[in-house]
């Protein structure tokens, strides 16, 4: 299991995806298949990585992308309204995608990455202007997405969240 924190959309149905981004934005996993089911999903996740956000491209979620989530105890993005498919065709121009359940992954995992991306800029200019590496930048970030605020994550204090 790689220690990298992800953003991962995925595109569940009798025909399945997972597109998992870094906390960059750079795609990290792309992949689709038939039939693919909670374990075979979450293994795949796993493997790339460790999920801080998990997202759909529909505005109410599914029951296996909320079981998923729950597997990782991540943070559960939803968008207000379905990502329209203009939308999911903006999202992947340039990218190569040309798998539909691919593109549909990747549109939530790319509108949930954009959601965060403000904050995420914020922390990588605050992390290196204190020189911090890399690898504990990202687990500032992935706090971040959590509630932390900068300085709670960056002092490794505890939310005050409810």
């Amino acid at each position: 299991m790689d220690s990298r924190h992800l953003i991962v959309g995925l595109d569940v149905g009798k025909n399945s995806a997972i597109a998992c981004l870094d906390l960059h934005g750079n795609v990290v996993l792309l992949m689709h298949g038939v039939s693919m089911g909670f374990d075979s999903m979450v293994k795949a996740i796993r493997d790339a990585g460790v999920p801080s956000v998990i997202a759909g491209d529909k505005k109410s979620t599914n029951a296996l992308i909320r079981r998923i989530n729950a597997a990782f105890n991540a943070r559960l993005f939803e968008p207000q309204a379905d990502i329209s498919l203009e939308e999911k065709r903006n999202a992947v121009k340039g990218t190569g995608i040309k798998n539909e359940h691919e593109r549909d992954a990747y549109a939530a995992a790319f509108k949930a990455y954009n959601n965060y991306v403000s904050k995420l800029k914020h922390v990588e200019r605050v992390a290196s202007k204190r020189s911090v590496r890399p690898k504990e930048a990202d687990m500032i970030m992935s706090k971040v997405i959590s509630k932390y605020s900068v300085s709670e994550a960056l002092g490794g204090r505890k939310a005050n969240r409810r």
